[in-house]
Parts: structure tokens; sequence; C-alpha cells
């Protein structure tokens, strides 16, 4: 007989390492876009 808890289990341990593999994604893109925008007004400032 299958084990559908076992399976169940490695579905949903695997599920979250994805989400978490995606959530770090974001989390990192968004540090990119701010960081990139602090550094536009620190040039827009020099310039001035």
């Amino acid at each position: 007989m299958s084990d559908y808890k076992e399976m169940y289990l490695t579905m949903v341990r695997a599920s979250e390492k994805a989400i978490d593999l995606l959530v770090e994604a974001q989390q990192k893109c968004e540090e990119m876009y701010l960081s990139s925008k602090d550094e536009e007004e620190a040039e827009e400032e020099a310039g001035e």
C-alpha cells in the first residue's frame, strides 16, 4: 500500500522550499531596486 502521508509530506516540504526561494528572490530584487533608486537620487543631488 502506498504511504500517502509520506508522499503528502514530501510534496509540502518541496512546496515550502519553493515558496521560500521565491520570497528570497523577491526580497533581493526589492533591495536591488531600492538601492538603485538611492544611487539615482544621490547622482541627481550631486548634479544640482
